[in-house]
């Protein structure tokens, strides 16, 4: 049988009608669909695509199950070494990952590994009656700090071998930046409720409202008979421009932006806490937290959304997936511009007046590429007297995040580097005995599938150092 050369389209929401709704923009693939794409695995002999995935999913072993239509099995089997296969099959960028290892993708399109990971997993939440029993326990006990993807996968993987865990979460709901980051429309939170759910019946307990540095410290958990802990706070500081006029009404991070539209429902018709909603909206970036800002603000009813970006489309950090989705859906891509100064209004013959103090717009220089940064990147060079000015309401800061300075202000001896990541050797533990840590409190904001990965190192680590 011919393979296709390229793989099944993912079926998704009219890009006219999902601009105006939050609901989830791919629809997934249909049982024909996977089944289809399962048989365009070449089930090479290497396995190139294993070696690839920061968690080690036996590939050829679930896409073979799938094409047997097995799809319980093929989730047992994705499984056995991730505990969040549904996020995984939304959210990791597979593209740069298994899938770029993929042989068939030498001369046609690789297979759709994440595809057919997440109709596995949505298939398994849809169709499985049956709860996984709580392994028996072998009388020693973890704690996690966080919530986020590199936490959830230490909790999971220390749980199935009979630990204790018990994990804890800042915020009101677990999940980390599942929850608080990404927007509904690209990761549905009942997915995220659903993988938390499979933890808490493998016996891992979950505290919300305990902010590790405030209500606990690390060294509070220590005395209280943890045996180990594992640091997976993220990377939840955001990063300014340091320009004129952020201090303006109207200007949000990134963070706090869709933290208020995801983790608090601000897209809700009487919302409890309040956002800017239509006019026109600036995001500044160019990675997936930019492009998941440009579409909730479009979302959230805005006339206009600009990416504003200092470098050309093809240094565009972002997804490609999620670029195409933005650009589907009426984003308009300033790029090769660079944000010199926030405009805002200011009356001081009346300092009543309500629009005093907020954003008016945004003045930028453009710019070209020069010669390749140390990263390889061609750096931006702005352009004298090139400087203009964009008409906006508000503006969303999107240029990264650093792990918060809570935990290491708070815990004696924790090493951390100039970022402020905290620093560890191969297996994750920190210049603290009993302490580990992985995710983007250590590497900064990185992807949810290199969290996972770091979380797996360290519940290993934490196993071997405990039973030996």
């Amino acid at each position: 049988m011919a393979i296709d050369p390229k793989k099944h389209e993912m079926p998704s929401q009219d890009p006219k009608v999902r601009a105006h709704n939050f609901n989830e923009v791919a629809l997934g693939y249909t049982v024909q669909m996977a089944v289809d794409e399962a048989k365009r695995c070449l089930n090479c002999k290497n396995h190139p695509c294993v070696s690839k995935c920061p968690v080690n999913i036996d590939i050829p072993d679930f896409i073979s199950l799938v094409k047997e239509q097995k799809f319980e099995e093929a989730y047992q089997s994705i499984s056995k070494t991730s505990s969040l296969p549904a996020v995984c099959g939304r959210v990791c960028p597979q593209e740069t990952q298994c899938e770029s290892a993929c042989t068939l993708g030498i001369k046609m399109e690789p297979v759709g590994i994440g595809r057919i990971e997440r109709f596995v997993a949505d298939y398994h939440n849809e169709h499985a009656k049956e709860k996984p029993n709580a392994p028996a326990s072998n009388g020693h006990k973890v704690a996690i700090v966080g919530s986020g993807p590199s936490g959830l996968t230490c909790a999971g993987d220390l749980a199935k071998k009979g630990y204790k865990v018990t994990v804890f979460e800042a915020l009101h709901t677990a999940g980390g930046v599942l929850v608080y980051g990404i927007p509904e429309f690209r990761l549905p939170k009942t997915i995220v409720a659903k993988e938390v759910e499979g933890l808490k019946e493998l016996g891992v307990d979950v505290e919300t409202n305990v902010i590790i540095g405030k209500t606990l410290t690390i060294d509070e958990l220590l005395e209280q008979g943890y045996e180990a802990v594992f640091v997976g706070s993220g990377a939840g500081l955001p990063n300014f421009m340091n320009i004129p006029g952020e201090s303006l009404k109207g200007v949000y991070s990134a963070n706090e932006f869709l933290t208020r539209s995801n983790l608090m429902k601000a897209y809700e018709e009487n919302p409890h806490t309040p956002i800017m909603k239509g006019g026109n909206v600036a995001v500044v970036g160019g990675g997936n937290v930019a492009m998941d800002a440009a579409r909730t603000a479009l979302r959230l009813g805005a006339e206009h959304v600009y990416i504003v970006y200092r470098r050309s489309m093809e240094e565009l950090p972002a997804r490609k997936e999620e670029v195409e989705h933005a650009i589907e859906e009426g984003i308009d891509f300033r790029l090769l511009h660079n944000p010199k100064e926030i405009l805002g209004y200011n009356n001081p013959d009346d300092p009543r007046d309500p629009k005093n103090g907020f954003v008016t717009g945004m003045r930028c220089i453009k710019c070209e590429l020069g010669e390749p940064d140390e990263k390889g990147r061609r750096r931006p060079v702005e352009i004298p007297g090139s400087e203009f000015e964009i008409d906006v309401d508000t503006v969303v800061i999107a240029i990264g995040t650093s792990p918060n300075p809570l935990i290491k202000n708070t815990t004696k001896g924790l090493e951390v580097n100039k970022h402020g990541g905290i620093i560890v050797n191969e297996d994750g533990l920190t210049s603290r005995d009993g302490v580990y840590a992985g995710g983007d409190a250590v590497t900064g904001a990185a992807t949810v599938i290199s969290a996972m990965g770091a979380g797996k190192v360290a519940a290993a680590a934490i196993d071997k150092a405990i039973m030996g």
